[in-house]
């Protein structure tokens, strides 16, 4: 397919979430084999940015606590919340800094997420 040239240039970054390998997710320490990550603009060194993330049948994250604010919204298949609240496409979840929890899916998921902190970005 034909593109026309990019106008906005060094401005904007296009990455092509169908098309992109994503690559093995880590982010809770050890390597996780049935979880795959694409950081859009995930940054490791301030644990901040958006990401997708998609899990295989039968995955489930580590337990963990996060540092920041985490909000994600479930693209596709089904995300079972450790106190077995059930997502599915089109729910989206905020979770405040200090929240500890894991979760897992039955059937496979894909979701966006973004971890920050208002403090950070100079909002509080």
């Amino acid at each position: 397919m034909n593109r026309p040239p990019d106008s906005f240039g060094a401005n904007r970054k296009i990455i092509r979430t169908a098309s992109t390998e994503f690559d093995e997710y880590d982010i809770e320490g050890p390597m996780q084999e049935d979880i795959a990550w694409l950081r859009l603009s995930y940054d490791r060194k301030t644990g901040q940015g958006a990401y997708m993330m998609r899990m295989q049948p039968g995955a489930e994250t580590i337990r963990h606590v996060h540092q920041r604010r985490e909000e994600y919204l479930i693209l596709e298949g089904d995300f079972v919340e450790s106190d077995g609240t059930v997502l599915g496409p089109g729910d989206y979840v905020i979770y405040q800094p200090g929240t500890e929890h894991n979760s897992r899916t039955v059937n496979g998921c894909l979701l966006i997420g973004i971890d920050y902190s208002f403090s950070d970005l100079g909002l509080g």
